[in-house]
This record gives structure tokens, C-alpha cells and sequence, in this order.
């Protein structure tokens, strides 16, 4: 396998032979086929078994902690790697390369997570901060805050993020009001909130496409 994707690249190998050998660097001395096997089969994917919460993971037979944190460390440099490029492009003009970005960050999330996207005068993005986590349908976020890191950053513009675990990104009467309240609060200090976005299971909505913003 270990030569099959030197030669070959990543389309070369199976999502369940990735996984085997990404435990196989955790647990030398295991057998990983029969449980990179279960991970496939009870997260679907390669993608989904690195996403899958810590807690989840756990309860496969034979993974342990080491198994855990070696998925987890994979599953942090495919992030990562997502938001060094994502620095590299104009915002605006790079539509298809942001939604990319944000599915990959949000889509398999489990709970609510804000994020604001905060931009320069070029709309290159700064920095992607995490603002919250909460249940299966509501993230508290307070503008104040988000308007507070904006001038800290010395920021020019905002794009605001989350995503509905529920997989339908239809805005909720609250997050058309929440969006208001932000973008007033940015407009005080000169900043713009250009859009909020609604990661859902294969899915966006844009409240300024929509006419929401």
C-alpha cells in the first residue's frame, strides 16, 4: 500500500487502506486492517472517519488513544492545509475556492460553530477565528465581540460563518437578526460585513445572495 501511493498518489489507495496505514504509524504492533475496516464502515468515509468527534472514535474496539490522536493529527493538517490556501486567495473573486474551504471546516461538524472570516483592504483573509460552539441548533455570538477582534486585527471587512449540523442551511429568523445586529455594529466603526454564510450537508446559502443582508 505504502508503495501504491508513492507511485500512484492519493487516487491510488482505498479510503479504508488510508486508513490502515495512518494507524499502522500509531499502533506498529496491531493489526489496523479490521479496524480501519469498521472505521469506513461506521463513518462512511476516509474524510468523515478523521472528522468524527474524539468521544466517537473512542468506541471502536482496538483504536485507542494513540489511534485517536493519529486520525485527529491528520484530520488538523487537512484543515490547516485548507487555510494556507484559502490566505492565498481574494475572497471575493475566489467564491467556489472559499465555499471549498468553509465545507471543509464546518460541514461535518456535529454542533454549531460561528466563525468570522476577517479581511483586509484587499479582502484577503487575516484570520479565521472560531467565535463559538453550541448545540445542535443555536451558537451564541455577540457583536460587541466580533466588532472588538475586527479592530484588533485592524480589519476592513467580515464575512460571518456557521454551519446547521441539521445539513439544511435555510436561515433561521435568528440568524437574519443576529446578522443585523453585526453588521450595525460594524458599520459604526467603518467595517463591512460583506456576507454570512450557512454551511449545510452539501450546501450553502448566502444571506446577501439572498437578499438578507
Amino acid at each position: 500500500m505504502r508503495q501504491k501511493l508513492l507511485t500512484g498518489g492519493p487516487d491510488a489507495v482505498l479510503d479504508h487502506e488510508l486508513v490502515e496505514m495512518v494507524l499502522f504509524l500509531a499502533l506498529p504492533r496491531r493489526d489496523t486492517k479490521p479496524i480501519a475496516r469498521t472505521l469506513i464502515a461506521r463513518f462512511g468515509s476516509f474524510a468523515n472517519a478523521i472528522a468524527a468527534p474524539p468521544i466517537e472514535l473512542r468506541g471502536v474496539q482496538g483504536l485507542g488513544d494513540a489511534g485517536v490522536a493519529a486520525l485527529k493529527i491528520i484530520h488538523a493538517g487537512a484543515l490547516r492545509l485548507t487555510q494556507a490556501e484559502a490566505k492565498k486567495i481574494h475572497v471575493l473573486n475566489s467564491w467556489d475556492k472559499l465555499i471549498d474551504y468553509l465545507t471543509a471546516q464546518l460541514m461535518r461538524e456535529r454542533v454549531e460553530h460561528v466563525r468570522v472570516l476577517y479581511l483586509d483592504t484587499r479582502n484577503r483573509l487575516i484570520l479565521d477565528e472560531a467565535q463559538g460552539k453550541g448545540t445542535v441548533n443555536h451558537t451564541p455570538i455577540y457583536p460587541r465581540e466580533v466588532v472588538k477582534r475586527a479592530l484588533e486585527l485592524q480589519a476592513t471587512a467580515m464575512i460571518l460563518v456557521h454551519n446547521h449540523p441539521s445539513g439544511d442551511p435555510t436561515p433561521s429568523r435568528a440568524d437574519i437578526e443576529m446578522t443585523g445586529e453585526i453588521k450595525a455594529a460594524a458599520q459604526v466603526f467603518g467595517i463591512v460585513l460583506h456576507d454570512h454564510i450557512i454551511i449545510g450537508n452539501g450546501m450553502h446559502v448566502s444571506l446577501r445572495r439572498e437578499g438578507l443582508l
